[in-house]
């Protein structure tokens, strides 16, 4: 605990495990490379949903068999293997000290990793039909760890042995960059030195069977996988289901310095509220006062002015919402199309991850900041009619980026929203 209760916030660590890449370096190659994620399942198809494709990490249960022993892996929910996979790969990417980890509490990190719908599939699969069954002596002493929400946490605070705070969020498609944005604020204050922070979601088809019955998923571009999640597209019709981690471990500036860490950016100033469910507001859509609020406190926190953002890495999910979104950009920001910054969408190559999108679009908004190119937004060539304005502005594909700070903005179901500002780091 510092006596500065207005720490600056680096970060020093990530790791991710996406559909398009599992680890730092193949992830940003992927990224500048333009390589989608998003695959046709079979699993979809077989239980008639209207969007058979998607975006899983590739290779993933041999991932994790590399990570885990199969009695580990018998204990652990598809999101709990996610976040696991993340979170060590963040927390070795930090380059912390050595410490005998079986014995010696980390009293000075914490985690917050949030999920959006957890482990419905353990629910679905061992815990429903045992008890229908009456064989409720049969579930095992494991079933509760993998059914609770805080699992995701609560694992990866085990296998590291953390003593700060370890917890779980849960804010629908806000989480992830909720997760962030609360870590932030708990180091700022100066009580604790290191926080883990980002979200983790699996791909069971129960996972998505919701929203595809909700008609929100792309059901039209089942034969061309790549082409599907297209956002800010005239001929958006929907978004792609994804699923994976990205985790990242948020320092104080005093600390880092004082190990000298690597330091990969700044975080300068965020934000979450909710739009109450009013004015244009719902459970499935957000009150425009509400998204520009929240935009604006996490300006006046980072003391920056509207022409200082240099890229918005949106929400933007190849729904009706995303010209809405942009519109609230414009009116929080006061510019014109033509004074708007950069924007670009992580979920055109990865789809959306639900309750870890914000967290993996953070590591890849923070992977182009500390190597000086943005991405491209995949499938937008025809950009809505609302938003031709703003031509200049997309990114189409990837580019060199010589600015220096970055949003990163969610908005999800409940009226809920988050954003979260970041410089590059110039070693000052």
């Amino acid at each position: 605990m510092s006596s500065n209760i207005n720490q600056r916030v680096v970060v020093t660590g990530m790791g991710v495990i996406a559909p398009n890449g599992h680890g730092l370096d193949q992830f940003s190659e992927a990224l500048q490379q333009g390589k989608s994620g998003i695959r046709y399942i079979p699993k979809l198809e077989e239980f008639d949903f209207n969007c058979r494709v998607g975006g899983i990490p590739e290779n993933s249960e041999q991932i994790a068999q590399k990570y885990f022993d199969a009695v580990d892996l018998m204990a652990m929910n598809e999101s709990m293997i996610y976040a696991s996979i993340a979170g060590l790969d963040c927390y070795n990417d930090a380059l912390l000290p050595a410490r005998d980890i079986h014995t010696e509490v980390d009293w000075d990190t914490g985690a917050i990793i949030g999920t959006g719908i957890g482990g419905v599939e353990v629910l679905a699969t061992k815990l429903i039909p045992k008890v229908e069954n009456k064989k409720t002596k049969r579930l095992g002493s494991t079933l509760v760890e993998q059914i609770m929400c805080s699992s995701v946490s609560a694992k990866l605070g085990g296998l590291l042995a953390l003593g700060g705070q370890v917890t779980t969020n849960s804010s629908a498609c806000t989480t992830g960059t909720e997760a962030i944005v609360n870590a932030f604020h708990k180091i700022k204050s100066g009580s604790i030195k290191r926080m883990m922070a980002g979200g983790a979601e699996g791909s069971h088809y129960l996972t998505w069977a919701g929203f595809d019955g909700m008609k929100v998923l792309n059901g039209r571009d089942n034969d061309h996988p790549e082409k599907a999640s297209r956002p800010m597209s005239q001929s958006a019709n929907g978004f792609i289901p994804g699923a994976g981690s990205g985790v990242l471990m948020l320092e104080s500036l005093e600390s880092a310095l004082a190990r000298k860490a690597r330091i990969y950016a700044e975080i300068i100033g965020g934000s979450v509220n909710s739009g109450g469910q009013r004015n244009g507001g719902s459970m499935t859509a957000p009150n425009p006062e509400g998204v520009i609020r929240c935009i604006r406190e996490a300006m006046l926190m980072a003391k920056i002015a509207p022409k200082d953002i240099d890229a918005i890495n949106g929400h933007l999910t190849a729904t009706m919402a995303d010209p809405m979104e942009v519109e609230n950009w414009r009116r929080a920001l006061e510019l014109t199309p033509h004074e708007f910054p950069f924007i670009h969408s992580t979920k055109s190559m990865i789809g959306h991850c639900l309750g870890a999108a914000g967290a993996i679009e953070s590591v890849a908004t923070i992977l182009g900041l500390h190597h000086g190119y943005i991405h491209g937004s995949l499938n937008c060539e025809d950009l809505h009619e609302n938003l031709k304005e703003y031509g200049k502005s997309v990114v189409h594909t990837t580019r060199e980026f010589k600015g220096e700070i970055i949003a990163k903005s969610s908005f999800g179901f409940g009226d809920v929203n988050g954003c979260l500002l970041i410089k590059k780091w110039r070693n000052k």
